[in-house]
């Protein structure tokens, strides 16, 4: 039986690629392709990062594993949650391969902290492995727990890079860490696989996509692909053993910047308080102005050890008040609705939440800017997804127009502008290629949904398919291979939870939650 590699590429999309595929910048990710079964992909709603590398390796939806954002707004109880790896309560597709007597790896992907034991290795990584503000986690980031001395004595491997890239405007030393940390994964998945003979290996580059937010296809992120390729090009010649190319989402420009939650204040659907923010927005005080000045004094690290937690909960981002802080800016018993970033809103229970959710849904497919409606379709949560946890999912979706960035972000005033902080916005439409002895080279296939990608990785491992997930095998076997089906995997519960303030704090450095 063959092995199988995947490279996890946050944010790729054919979109960005296939101009360097044409004018020969990335030539072995073209020859790949043109050796391969490969299709364009739709990623779960919303299209981020939280959820959507476990709907990958889950096979699942979020109503199957109950974590829908990197927030959990929970209006009844009056609390807003940031959410971490042990969250998501699912096997994944290695807990299979596990139980069929194979040996996996996985390396940095999202939604993997804190690693749990499987037989092989876990490397946790993402945006949520953190330590605290603007610092890389030290230790706790592997299992076995042994490893990570071999990764720091044999690759100086860092989790985090350093400098932590935080504007469009640092093109210098943030870019050239990112690289380097690129460059590492690789290295160490690469020699995990063949070293330790596992039978998979998955590696993710999340911070990739980082650079995609903040340069869309300037120079870094084209210097970055250009690495890629190179790899692509060394695993390539891999002996018997399948090569994957995969993306929990894709990417494109953004046109424009709609603030959600300001739009609900402007429509009635919420009423807003004063709170300290208040007074520093007016005052110019605000996360990025310090964060420069920090950086300039190199004392990033001296302030984030030194300022309480709480206090530093207090500065605003420059795009409006963050997670629980949000709900000190609304009259809770006046508020009809809530949203998150990129997509979800959540409802207030002490209101007619059907009377509230239709009126609110009529009024989202009216939005609109210069291009047409900033939304292709405004779904109810039970209409895009299934499994037991359902009834946790936000009362509305709204699927953003490529382009559009949904910002949370409360207290700004405005509610549509042009692209404030990332050069490019994350879309529903990811990659997928398979190539090698186990796959068919049968070229472009219909866009799948990203649920389809782990039964079709334990099939091409020649395991059975769990009967709770949501999707297909993809006809890209050279073979007539026979497709089973098995009970689910049910994983114990005993991972205790990330440090949610660490995590909040790294997400709102990167730009992901305001």
């Amino acid at each position: 039986m063959s092995r199988t590699f995947v490279v996890g590429l946050d944010g790729a999309s054919w979109r960005l690629l296939d101009p360097w595929i044409e004018d020969g910048t990335l030539p072995n990710l073209a020859a790949l392709r043109a050796d391969s079964a490969w299709a364009q992909t739709r990623s779960c709603l919303p299209p981020v990062t939280f959820p959507n590398w476990k709907c990958y390796s889950s096979g699942k939806d979020p109503g199957g594993f109950g974590v829908f954002w990197f927030e959990y707004i929970d209006l009844e109880n009056e609390r807003i949650d940031v959410m971490s790896g042990s969250d998501f309560d699912t096997a994944e597709l290695w807990d299979y391969l596990n139980d069929a007597g194979q040996s996996a790896g996985v390396v940095n992907m999202p939604t993997m902290y804190p690693p749990r034991d499987i037989d092989g290795v876990v490397v946790a990584g993402g945006p949520d492995a953190v330590e605290g503000e603007y610092r890389s986690i030290s230790s706790g980031y592997a299992t076995p727990p042994e490893l990570e001395a071999e990764l720091e004595d044999r690759f100086d491997y860092r989790v985090h890079p350093d400098p932590l890239l935080s504007s469009n405007d640092e093109r210098g030393a943030e870019v050239d860490a990112i690289l380097d940390l690129l460059d590492t994964r690789f290295e160490v998945a690469l020699t995990l696989f063949e070293e330790r003979d596992l039978e998979y290996m998955h590696v993710t580059l999340f911070y990739l996509n980082v650079l995609q937010h903040f340069f869309w296809n300037d120079a870094p992120t084209r210097r970055a692909w250009e690495l890629i390729d190179e790899w692509i090009g060394r695993l390539s010649d891999l002996e018997d053993t399948n090569l994957v190319l995969m993306s929990d989402h894709g990417c494109a420009p953004t046109t424009t910047e709609f603030y959600v939650n300001e739009w609900l204040a402007e429509n009635g659907y919420q009423t807003r308080t004063r709170t300290v923010e208040d007074a520093l927005q007016r005052v110019g005080l605000d996360r990025a102005t310090l964060l420069s000045v920090a950086k300039r004094l190199g004392i990033v690290d001296l302030l984030a050890t030194a300022v309480p937690e709480r206090l530093q909960q207090l500065v605003p981002d420059q795009q409006g008040i963050k997670r629980g802080r949000k709900l000190e800016a609304v009259d809770l018993a006046e508020t009809k609705a809530m949203a998150s970033g990129q997509g979800p809103i959540y409802i207030n229970p002490i209101f007619d939440v059907e009377t509230v959710r239709e009126e609110l849904m009529a009024d989202l497919r009216d939005v609109a800017d210069g291009e047409g409606p900033l939304f292709t379709d405004v779904y109810k949560g039970e209409e895009i997804y299934e499994g037991p946890y359902v009834e946790k999912a936000p009362e509305i979706v709204v699927d953003q127009r490529p382009g559009v960035h949904v910002n949370d972000g409360m207290g700004g005033g405005e509610i549509m502008t042009d692209p404030d902080r990332w050069e490019a916005e994350n879309t529903p439409h990811g990659i997928f290629v398979a190539s090698g002895p186990d796959f068919s080279h049968r070229g472009q296939l219909d866009e799948m949904s990203i649920c389809d990608m782990a039964p079709t990785l334990l099939v091409a491992q020649g395991c059975d398919v769990p009967t709770d997930m949501r999707g297909e095998v993809l006809p890209v076997f050279d073979d007539d291979r026979p497709v089973g089906a098995r009970e689910p995997l049910a994983l114990d519960d005993s991972a205790s939870a990330s440090d949610a303030e660490a995590v909040t704090e790294r997400l709102q450095q990167l730009g992901y939650m305001e």
